[in-house]
């Protein structure tokens, strides 16, 4: 009897679940955040952006390059990093309960079972130096390898999503004392969701 309700669980979860396609709102990808933390900066003010390339084609988003690292954290610093997930609504964004965060980056970023790693860290090809500096040395290079982003969520369960949404990633770096430093990293991603099965 048990065999048959998790059958029929499955066949009924699969069949709600929805595919989607997230379309970005700006071809750089990367924006400025619109509120961020006091005394933050944007990506390219923390980052050498120059050497990276950014192309979409059709629905892919293809990255190549490198990124030198211009913020300058001290090596015991704990860098704390957040991605919160917003949605337009009426004029505003209004928070989801999609978030992701992490209050040690550097530690974390090549673990294979953090989603700091599968989306975004896998992504680069000199992780011995990332690893010994991480990303707030002043002069560390990021090089990725090159890589696609296929910008869909498969087989999401829940209640659907349709609109314009951003994604607000930052990292703040904080002391040996936990005492926040005054310099983040702020920017955004955004683009719409649409249903596609």
């Amino acid at each position: 009897m048990i065999r048959v309700f998790l059958i029929l669980a499955v066949i009924v979860t699969s069949t709600w679940a929805t595919d989607y396609l997230l379309l970005p709102e700006d071809a750089d990808l990367y924006v400025p955040c619109t509120d961020g933390p006091p005394g933050s900066v944007n990506l390219p003010e923390a980052f050498d952006m120059r050497n990276i390339k950014i192309d979409q084609d059709g629905e892919d988003i293809h990255l190549t390059g490198n990124c030198t690292s211009v913020w300058s954290v001290p090596p015991t610093d704990r860098i704390d990093a957040r991605i919160t997930v917003m949605r337009f609504d009426r004029g505003t964004w209004q928070p989801t309960v999609l978030n992701i965060h992490t209050s040690n980056l550097c530690s974390v970023m090549f673990d294979k079972n953090q989603y700091w790693y599968k989306f975004w860290f896998k992504s680069f090809s000199n992780r011995e130096e990332m690893r010994e500096k991480c990303i707030g040395t002043k002069g560390t290079v990021l090089t990725y390898n090159n890589f696609t982003v296929k910008p869909r969520l498969n087989n999401v369960i829940g209640p659907t999503l349709h609109g314009r949404y951003k994604a607000v990633i930052t990292f703040e770096p904080f002391d040996e004392n936990n005492i926040k430093r005054p310099l983040s990293v702020c920017f955004e991603v955004r683009g719409y969701i649409e249903k596609i099965k």
